[in-house]
């Protein structure tokens, strides 16, 4: 690939005998290729024909059926529109490609100039040089559509991320509100014990107050979370493409632990740069630059040759080819524009100095995406220890303390209100390693789509859907 590519005339002379139409206008072969780059087979039929107005009934799930990451992930690429309608904007690259390749129309024109004892005269004219060129100015485009199908590609990894990260945004966020609920429950339990105490007289005024309020801003809490956990599922929702009743599916289960190992590519950064559609699409992009300065130089140089042919249709006289039977006269000529002074030189360097730029970008491209892959493996590493550190030592550590203190209730050794207080750290750290798992699957699928060769959005700094609850029933004692 280099931006010096010419195209002597002979090469011209031999592609124009070629067929130019070689270049189909169906979608389906282009949609088909994003579903070998990026190995999936399940993307929606799109072809010529008219936009679906409705949702296959066999694409929507049924109401109460329960849904896992992966079953998402397989809906949302078969009935999400805003897919839909990338792949069907590959037709428009095509139709520029197609567009291109097309001959010139030839030009037909018919006079009648009885001064020239003539009854009708017809020309066909046609220019020989856009003819030559149509070819070669195709095969230029070519790279256009080739990088469309990459980014259509890099679309379909994209809302693959973008539907496993919603998906664990809105689950966890159900697992929280069902911690906190918990939670709301002890505090429940705390107000009332304190309410059998104040009318016993064995408590003061101050600790009941405290108690109620603690209830009552636990309730605020829940609430908020519960439209927290709607509004994350609507979220989904949208990626999804779901509505009506299609809408009333659940999840398969809660979010699942961090695995115990988990795996990261040796020569990760090798990897993402090898399967990056980003820098696949730049660089059909440069191909193509470097295919139309080459045609660009050679329209330059090649005269504007036009062809003509015509007859002319002769009055009645006594002349030998109408005695013989022909009143037509034919002739043929030619016309040339000789290139001295326009030989497309500013569009030359124009095409040149983009392919500069491009490449600029495509090598600044491969930097910053090794710098991102450096950063997904330090989150999936992060969290996933994290995650295992909650899972396996802090969570079972607080469980035993909490057994403990139900024991020591038990034997009255303690209070209610310390068994409550013990009971609501537990919840604190059950949020918190709903938090951390989510963080792992996250940062987990963001890896994913780098290696299937799409950079995302990262949502490693974003809000957790449990942050609510510290301050409200799970916080403080």
């Amino acid at each position: 690939m280099t931006r010096d590519s010419v195209y002597p005339y002979s090469v011209v002379l031999v592609t124009a005998l070629a067929s130019s139409g070689c270049v189909s206008g169906s979608v389906a072969s282009d949609v088909a290729r994003v579903r070998e780059v990026t190995q999936l087979r399940l993307l929606p039929e799109v072809a010529d024909a008219e936009v679906e107005l409705d949702a296959k009934a066999e694409v929507l799930p049924e109401a109460g059926q329960a849904l896992d990451v992966e079953a998402a992930v397989r809906l949302a690429l078969l009935n999400n529109r805003e897919l839909r309608a990338t792949l069907r904007e590959l037709g428009i690259v095509r139709g520029r490609v197609l567009q291109a390749g097309l001959l010139p129309n030839p030009i037909v024109e018919a006079e009648v100039q009885p001064e020239r004892d003539s009854i009708i005269e017809l020309r066909v004219e046609y220019d020989l040089k856009s003819a030559l060129l149509a070819p070669l100015r195709q095969r230029a485009l070519a790279p256009e559509l080739e990088a469309a199908r990459h980014h259509a590609a890099a679309s379909v990894v994209q809302l693959g991320y973008r539907v496993r990260a919603a998906f664990y945004r809105a689950q966890s966020a159900i697992d929280g509100l069902g911690i906190a609920q918990r939670g709301l429950d002890a505090l429940a339990a705390a107000r009332d014990a304190t309410r059998a105490m104040d009318e016993a007289g064995n408590i003061a005024a101050l600790e009941r107050a405290s108690r109620e309020a603690a209830f009552e801003r636990g309730r605020i809490v829940v609430a908020e979370l519960e439209l927290r956990a709607t509004v994350e599922k609507e979220a989904l929702q949208q990626l999804l493409g779901t509505f009506g009743t299609a809408t009333a599916w659940q999840f398969a289960g809660p979010l699942g632990p961090a695995p115990a190992q988990t795996a990261v590519p040796e020569r990760l950064e090798t990897a993402v740069l090898r399967a990056s559609f980003e820098l696949l699409e730049a660089r059909q992009k440069l191909e193509g630059l470097a295919r139309q300065a080459g045609v660009t130089r050679v329209d330059g140089w090649l005269p504007d040759v036009s062809a003509d042919v015509h007859a002319l249709h002769t009055d009645p006289t006594p002349d030998a080819a109408i005695s013989a039977g022909q009143p037509w006269r034919f002739g043929a000529g030619v016309s040339v524009q000789l290139p001295v002074f326009n030989r497309k030189q500013g569009m030359s360097a124009s095409l040149e100095a983009e392919f500069d730029a491009g490449l600029e970008r495509y090598l600044g491209m491969a930097v910053d995406l090794r710098s991102t892959a450096r950063v997904a493996r330090a989150r999936v590493v992060s969290a996933h220890a994290r995650a295992r550190q909650f899972h396996d030592v802090i969570l079972p550590a607080v469980r035993r303390v909490s057994d403990e203190t139900q024991l020591q209730y038990n034997a009255m050794q303690i209070g209610i209100f310390h068994l409550v207080a013990q009971r609501r750290e537990v919840l604190d750290v059950e949020l918190a390693e709903v938090e951390t798992r989510r963080e792992y699957w996250t940062a987990a699928a963001e890896l994913g789509a780098l290696l299937a060769g799409t950079r995302v959005d990262s949502e490693g700094d974003r809000k957790p859907v449990t942050n609510a609850t510290t301050s409200g029933p799970m916080g403080g004692h």
